[in-house]
């Protein structure tokens, strides 16, 4: 099978596609045929030698997020998917079934979900891994309906997500995003934009005087918000908490959104994000779609932090 990945660590240079045997599903695993695997920042931490592999050898095999097609059930696994089945899933680069750049991946039954009815597999697979993210990153900060949020990075795929989530329980969304994105960021529901010259803070605090009761920042803006943040309430970030000595002083929480923490074994978070999205209050956003062959273009163009929606390889 065809499968991108490398064999030493460093830039986007270092990938490239090789032809490895083809895997099989055993007990508890099911195997996906793979039509479309998502380029995500976390990948970089995997090509550049950040994670640490173990015991894998090389190739190591990228990619954290997949669609495609259920293929191959192994024995004694319990699943109601069935072969034939269009799919998502989440896997896992740093484990032995590999990652997702790759024709076919194998992967514990409860890491695949049945895709979105009426969206392409390149649509599909910005949404298994992505979709977690946000769901907990906003879940940190235990809003309620009617409060307001503040989401920095809300053009981006997880801040995207975090924005029409938020809407979709009922909450006031105060966008960060730079004028180019404002329309965009509007159309997935934002009541309020404010941007970052002048200070996130202050502009935060002019359109909110009283203060946001939460704060999702997917960008790393760190305390530059905080000021905007009401005392007792919460910030969450996928990139890592927030720290200043002023959380203590004011009594915010702060809390690391991880999408591993909301891998069920039942796949009821998975089932969520689905339905949301074939209610249309999801929207996936593919860039641009890209051969395997074109991997090292895709690293290289997600570096340059301007793209909107995710960056797709088509296998």
């Amino acid at each position: 099978m065809k499968a991108v990945g490398v064999t030493r660590f460093g830039g986007p240079e270092v990938l490239a596609v090789y032809d490895l045997p083809e895997p099989h599903a055993g007990p508890g695993q099911v195997r996906v045929r793979v039509h479309a695997a998502t380029v995500n920042p976390g990948d970089r931490y995997i090509r550049n030698g950040a994670v640490d592999l173990g015991t894998l050898r090389p190739p190591y095999i990228l990619g954290l997020e997949a669609a495609g097609v259920l293929d191959e059930i192994g024995p004694e696994t319990v699943t109601s998917l069935r072969v034939g089945d269009p799919v998502m899933a989440v896997a896992a680069p740093a484990e032995a079934t590999g990652g997702a750049y790759a024709e076919y991946v194998v992967l514990p039954a409860w890491r695949v979900a049945r895709a979105p009815a009426g969206r392409s597999h390149a649509e599909a697979a910005t949404l298994p891994m992505n979709g977690l993210t946000a769901r907990h990153a906003l879940d940190l900060i235990e809003p309620t309906p009617g409060q307001t949020v503040a989401v920095t990075g809300s053009a981006g795929a997880v801040g995207g997500y975090v924005v029409q989530m938020a809407k979709s329980q009922g909450l006031t969304v105060v966008a960060v995003a730079g004028p180019a994105d404002e329309e965009l960021v509007r159309g997935l529901g934002a009541d309020l934009v404010v941007g970052w010259e002048g200070g996130l803070g202050r502009n935060l605090l002019r359109a909110v005087p009283e203060g946001v009761h939460g704060l999702v920042d997917t960008v790393g803006a760190g305390a530059a918000a905080l000021a905007a943040v009401r005392d007792g309430a919460a910030v969450s970030s996928p990139v890592g908490g927030v720290r200043s000595p002023d959380l203590r002083r004011r009594s915010i929480r702060s809390s690391t959104a991880l999408y591993s923490e909301y891998l069920d074994r039942e796949g009821a978070r998975l089932d969520r994000l689905r339905d949301q999205v074939e209610k249309d209050e999801l929207t996936l956003r593919v860039a641009r779609t890209l051969r395997p062959e074109e991997a090292g273009t895709a690293h290289r163009l997600l570096e340059t932090r301007g793209i909107r929606g995710r960056l797709v390889l088509e296998f």
